[in-house]
């Protein structure tokens, strides 16, 4: 059965940081794609980034490239979505994916 549990959300002021993590279990992480997406209020679910097993085809949404980095650890079966510069759009929840199940998600506050 797989299970991802997001952990690392948080408030922060515009400018900060945060690392999400999501915690793999019950199938083959090093050999199955990651994705982080989120929802802000009243919008619909995107596509935040996507990584391959290995690591070698990342995938970013336009607004997030140069402030955000996907990364993975097959041998601790994580993911992990570094957010640097944070801006108030980025407020959403955000929820780690593979293949068809998702996490619970965790929530990201960007506001002064």
């Amino acid at each position: 059965q797989v299970q991802l549990v997001e952990s690392g959300g948080g408030s922060v002021q515009p400018g900060g940081s945060l690392r999400l993590s999501c915690a793999a279990s019950g199938f083959p992480f090093s050999r199955w794609t990651m994705m982080w997406y989120r929802q802000a209020p009243g919008k619909e679910r995107e596509l935040v980034a996507s990584i391959t097993p290995g690591g070698s085809e990342i995938i970013y949404l336009d607004s997030v490239k140069g402030r955000f980095t996907i990364s993975r650890d097959n041998d601790k079966n994580t993911l992990y979505l570094q957010m640097n510069s944070l801006v108030p759009e980025d407020t959403a929840v955000y929820y780690c994916k593979t293949a068809s199940s998702w996490g619970q998600g965790t929530q990201v506050t960007v506001s002064s």
